[in-house]
Formats: C-alpha cells, structure tokens, sequence
C-alpha cells in the first residue's frame, strides 16, 4: 500500500495553527471535510472518535511525530492526511517532545486489514530520520506532497 492510496493531499495543512493536540486533529478534521473526504455534517462525532482512541494511548509516536487514528462508520475507505507544525503540539507523546508532523488516519469499521496496511505504511515512512526531517523542513503544501510521492518511489526495502 502506497501514501497516494489514502492520503489526501489536497487536505494536507502544511502550517498548522492549532497549539495543542485536540485543535490539530480538528483542524485536520476541518480539512478533510472541505476537500469533500469526509461528511461535514459528520466532523464532530469524527473528532469524538479521534480523540477517544487519544484517551486510550497516545498516538504521539516520539521523534516529532503522532498518527492519531479511528474508525468510523461515516468513513467509506480509508482516508488520510498531514499537517505540519512549525512550534510543535504537545501529543504526550512517549518521549515527552513535542510533535511537529501528525498523520491524521481514519478508516470504515469494516476493513481492518485496511486499515493496519496504511497504519503500516505510515509508520514505516515516519521511521525514516530523512522522511520526518523533510517533513519537518517544508515550506508548503506542495513540498509535502513531493515528499509522500517520492517516499511512494522508494522501493519498500529502503523505507
């Protein structure tokens, strides 16, 4: 499963606003939903679910990255985007450092294999020193989504 599959790139917010963890997720949210990804009428009960699964276990992954996550009967296929902070969120994450990249995931509750496929390929990409420090130093949308197709290129056993 490639990041084109499922990130909409259109959505990305290069240059987040939002200063702490619940304003990302729903400005991410916002975005997903003004590029028609997901049902506006939908947003709250979206971030709801987005942040119940925050109050189980951080998704704030350390190293400057979070993928906060949920699955939700609203959603039709698995959908994605990012954003980019430059100050950095407080996610709680595990190595108490802020979070400056956040790959915001949602998913229908009836493909898990889905959505642990693109789990997958999120995290293999935010493993990556290079991936999250090019995250990390993009100036615009359009930096970011050169990013997400270049890492597509890579063949998997680089990532």
């Amino acid at each position: 499963m490639k990041l084109k599959d499922f990130v909409v790139t259109s959505a990305i917010v290069a240059d987040l606003k939002a200063t702490d963890r619940d304003a990302a997720i729903a400005e991410l949210m916002q975005s997903l939903a003004d590029h028609g990804a997901v049902p506006r009428s939908k947003v709250d009960d979206l971030i709801t679910a987005v942040l119940s699964r925050e109050r189980v276990a951080t998704t704030g992954m350390g190293k400057g990255v979070a993928m906060p996550h949920a699955k939700h009967a609203s959603v039709k296929k698995v959908t994605a985007t990012i954003g980019r902070s430059k100050e950095g969120i407080d996610f709680n994450a595990l190595d108490q450092g802020p979070v400056y990249s956040v790959v915001l995931l949602l998913s229908p509750p009836d493909s898990p294999e889905q959505h642990l496929q693109a789990m997958e390929t999120i995290f293999r990409h935010l493993q990556r020193d290079n991936f999250r420090r090019f995250m990390r130093q993009a100036n615009d949308k359009d930096e970011i989504v050169d990013l997400v197709e270049e890492a597509d290129a890579m063949p998997q056993s680089e990532t």
